[in-house]
């Protein structure tokens, strides 16, 4: 028996439908093409009680934090490079007088 296999993405999003969203079980397994087995199976698995679920969510939260400090230390590295045009554009003109 080789029943297909779905990318854990894939799974999360399913269940979310069901956690999230309120759809029934059933409704959201026949729309993807899904057992309502396999769509308790993946809740037991990745629902919001299970630790891959926690694990996922710190993973999230963790990818959030570091997409927040490169944006940062990017605006700084701007910011750097703007002093130091001006500053050069200063030194030049000092050193011409």
């Amino acid at each position: 028996m080789s029943g297909k296999r779905y990318p854990e993405e894939f799974k999360i999003e399913a269940i979310k439908q069901v956690t999230d969203r309120g759809y029934k079980v059933g409704e959201v397994a026949r729309r993807l093409g899904v057992t309502p087995k396999s769509m308790h199976e993946w809740i037991k698995r990745y629902g919001e009680n299970s630790n891959q679920h926690r694990v996922v969510s710190d993973q999230q939260a963790e990818l959030r934090r570091l997409k927040a400090d490169l944006r940062r230390v990017t605006e700084e590295r701007n910011i750097l490079k703007e002093a130091a045009v001006y500053f050069a554009g200063e030194s030049k003109r000092s050193t011409r007088s």
